[in-house]
This record gives C-alpha cells, sequence and structure tokens, in this order.
C-alpha cells in the first residue's frame, strides 16, 4: 500500500480541519504571549474559569494570577494542562458557531474525498479509486464529538456519512486528504 505514513483513518481529518475552523492561538504555549492568551482566555468570566476547571486546570486562582502577573511559570505539567484545558474550552466555544456554519441551514458542505497515493503500488494490486465529492448535510454528531474530544464517536459518526458512497465507501476509509471549506 505504499508509505503507511502518507495517509490515516479518514476521521482525522475532520478533527484538523474543525481545529484550523476554531481558530486557536498561534503563538507557541511556551512563549510569554502564547501563555497569557490562553490564560486570559480560560480566566475572562466565570463560565470559562468554570469551563477550565473541569478540563482539567487545577491551578488556584492565585497561582494563575502570579502567572498572568509573570511572577512566576507555570511547570510543564501545568503548561500541558492549559495547553490541554485551553483547547477543550475553545473547542466547547467555537461548536456551536461550527455546526451552524457547515449545516448551512440543511444545504450541507462539500466534502472533497482524496485517495491514497498508489504511486508505489504494483500496477496488478492498485485499485481503482478517484476523487470523490459528498455533501455532508447533518453535521452534529460529527462536531459534538469534535467538541467532546471523542475519538471512537467522531470515527463512528464520520463513517456513517462516508457510507453514503454507497458500495465504495469502505475504499475511503483511509484517505490522503479530506478537504471542505465552511
Amino acid at each position: 500500500m505504499g508509505n503507511r505514513r502518507n495517509f490515516v483513518a479518514g476521521s482525522a481529518h475532520p478533527t484538523h480541519a474543525l481545529d484550523a475552523l476554531a481558530g486557536y492561538v498561534a503563538t507557541p504555549i511556551t512563549a510569554r504571549r502564547g501563555r497569557l492568551a490562553r490564560l486570559h482566555y480560560l480566566t475572562r468570566t466565570d463560565h470559562a474559569r468554570a469551563a477550565a476547571r473541569q478540563a482539567g486546570l487545577t491551578a488556584t486562582p492565585r497561582t494563575i494570577r502570579a502567572w498572568l502577573a509573570g511572577t512566576r511559570s507555570p511547570s510543564r505539567a501545568n503548561l500541558a494542562a492549559i495547553e490541554q484545558a485551553y483547547r477543550a474550552v475553545r473547542r466547547e466555544n467555537a461548536a456551536r458557531y461550527l455546526l451552524a456554519r457547515l449545516n448551512r441551514d440543511g444545504r450541507g458542505t462539500r466534502v472533497e474525498f482524496h485517495p491514497l497515493n498508489q504511486s508505489q503500488v504494483s500496477r496488478t494490486r492498485q485499485r481503482p479509486v478517484e476523487f470523490r465529492t459528498l455533501n455532508v448535510r447533518r453535521w452534529g454528531r460529527i462536531v459534538g464529538a469534535w467538541a467532546a474530544g471523542d475519538e471512537q464517536e467522531l470515527a463512528d459518526a464520520w463513517i456513517d456519512q462516508v457510507v453514503d458512497f454507497g458500495s465504495q465507501w469502505g475504499q475511503y476509509e483511509y484517505v490522503t486528504n479530506i478537504g471542505f471549506a465552511a
């Protein structure tokens, strides 16, 4: 099948695309600017603070104030907890907007499936797989699983959409790329 590093399960691609649409802070958490941006996002409202605690940020308010003031720096474990909490809260906050954007009042969003590159496979063993498109109209389960970080549910929800290809859906379980613009 060629180089296995060139493709992943099809359900991983919507995760990457939705993450890109969510608009995370681009500056890395190891830089002061990136760390402060994430901490401000997680502490600006009572709702955000509660969601951050629920997502695993267990630092005391005093410690967080010291991080924001720059008098103390978070440990590696706390940096990981900040990043994880930030991504979880950002996904939760962006999910409703992305769902409306992708569903487009029932019209859905066109998804392009780019098949595996079979150039390294001998001609006799290549499968006839071509570029395909599919209009996904029901994004609720996909976006909900993405927001919750539930990879298994996302994979199941994605397969439920791909089966609309009919008997060829198995050829698109593993793909080089999935593209959709919203």
